[in-house]
């Protein structure tokens, strides 16, 4: 169902009023440290997911593992050993 104008601004209006009103409770905040670690655990954990994925797809076009080592700067048998496994499962 369309909504009017004016039924868009009186929601903006409530929410607006919702977030001005809003009282924190002490166990809504956390240190900034906290945040920046999740942050960069996430994205760890994203790039990780990246680099298994190209991996894969490199495997699947015959791409040697001392070639894959070169690019992620590590000897064929390390990255053999951390991604083998991994990679023959996806």
């Amino acid at each position: 169902m369309p909504r009017s104008i004016q039924n868009i601004l009186d929601h903006a209006d409530e929410l607006a009023a919702r977030f001005e009103n809003h009282e924190p409770e002490p166990d809504d905040e956390r240190p900034v440290e906290e945040y920046l670690l999740q942050r960069a655990a996430l994205a760890r954990a994203r790039s990780e997911r990246q680099i298994v994925d190209a991996i894969t797809a490199a495997r699947a076009k015959n791409i040697p593992w001392s070639r894959i080592g070169e690019l992620l700067g590590t000897s064929a048998q390390a990255a053999q050993q951390r991604y083998g496994n991994i990679t023959t499962t996806n």
